[in-house]
């Protein structure tokens, strides 16, 4: 059985070889055999491996405070058994098989049509969506974006979903949505969510996962009833799918975003990265959707400038736009925890369908 990366078991195994590095080092400092040169080695060596054991306490610790990565695989840059699209392109969204997880979330595999692009995909119900009262009711869907480094695992770990989402539903501040996760980057390569040559990751995310969502599960129609909630890099993917293709969401949730006007990003073409920003994408849309961005004053990765800079260039645009400013917080999952009731209870008021709040 291997210990997950950012599970507690490996947390507390990590500690406790740090421990006995440290004991192991006073028990033996005066008890190592040998000429002078071979004892002063072996207590170098003691020594380096107190600090290597310590520094991998405080990297995992890092890890798994900041979600920078969220398993093995997403580490050393393998997806396991679902490599990618070329090793493994998987069934189409109408063949795909969902299998029941922990917290009430179903995970599946799924090649999409329209990009070629192939990769993992999660889903959670509310409550409402078994209740015999709504069995004819479609539900709205939030697409969770993660970051990257991350990955949908990312939303469970660190994230605290669906839990989170759970507790702010039973609190009546939000209501009953379809939560989907989907991956960002498939393969491993990430675009920015944007469509470049050899990767539709806009497609697979705006066309292929839509689908998916729609074939198994009821859903609300029409953009209006879907929307997008992103940190990171997925709050940058969060406000440009909407931006881009309104006519499949029609609000977005951009929390501690990247640069928004694309600077920095994954996509190494400097005119399609500038076309792929929200901050092009606002000054050249006509689209009417809705639009919320967050960040705090001492986020250094996603400053409070990314958001204003954007706003001025909204202005006279049809988005609708609410931006929240947190005094404190860093580019991190506490900081997005806290902007979760926010976020939901903005999303509740944009989007129609669905059984009530409460």
């Amino acid at each position: 059985m291997t210990l997950s990366l950012t599970g507690t078991a490996f947390f507390a195994l990590l500690v406790a070889v740090t421990v006995l590095a440290v004991l192991a080092t006073l028990l033996l400092w005066a008890r190592i055999p040998g000429p002078r040169p071979l004892r002063w080695l072996g207590r170098v060596l003691l020594i380096g491996l107190c600090q290597v054991t310590a520094i991998c306490v405080v990297a995992v610790w890092i890890n798994t405070s900041y979600g920078l990565y969220a398993s093995w695989e997403d580490l050393f840059g393998r997806d396991g058994d679902t490599a990618g699209p070329v090793s493994m392109p998987g069934p189409p969204a109408q063949r795909a098989k969902f299998t029941r997880g922990d917290n009430g979330l179903r995970e599946t595999y799924f090649h999409g049509m329209r990009s070629s692009l192939s990769g993992q995909v999660m889903v959670w119900t509310p409550p409402q969506y078994d209740d015999p009262r709504y069995r004819k009711t479609g539900f709205p869907v939030v697409m969770l974006l993660h970051g990257v480094p991350g990955s949908p695992q990312s939303w469970l770990e660190q994230g605290k979903m669906p839990g989170s989402y759970r507790k702010l539903l039973r609190a009546g501040t939000t209501r009953p949505f379809i939560l989907a996760v989907p991956i960002i980057n498939p393969g491993g390569v990430d675009t920015d969510c944007s469509d470049i040559r050899g990767r539709k990751v806009a497609t697979w995310l705006a066309s292929d996962v839509p689908e998916l969502v729609r074939h198994h599960f009821r859903t609300a129609s029409g953009p209006k009833s879907w929307a997008t909630l992103g940190i990171s890099t997925g709050g940058f993917c969060a406000a440009k799918l909407p931006l881009q293709y309104p006519k499949v969401f029609g609000a977005g949730a951009a929390l501690d975003p990247d640069p928004l006007n694309g600077d920095g990003g994954a996509i190494t073409d400097q005119e399609a990265r500038r076309r792929n920003s929200p901050i092009w994408l606002v000054r050249h849309t006509h689209a009417e959707v809705a639009l919320f961005m967050a960040t705090s004053r001492q986020d250094r990765d996603s400053p409070p400038r990314y958001i204003e800079d954007f706003q001025r260039e909204a202005v006279g645009s049809a988005v609708r736009l609410r931006t929240m400013l947190l005094d404190r917080g860093g580019h991190n999952y506490r900081t997005w925890v806290t902007l979760y009731p926010a976020a939901f209870a903005w999303l509740a008021e944009q989007l129609p369908g669905g059984p009530p709040a409460g």
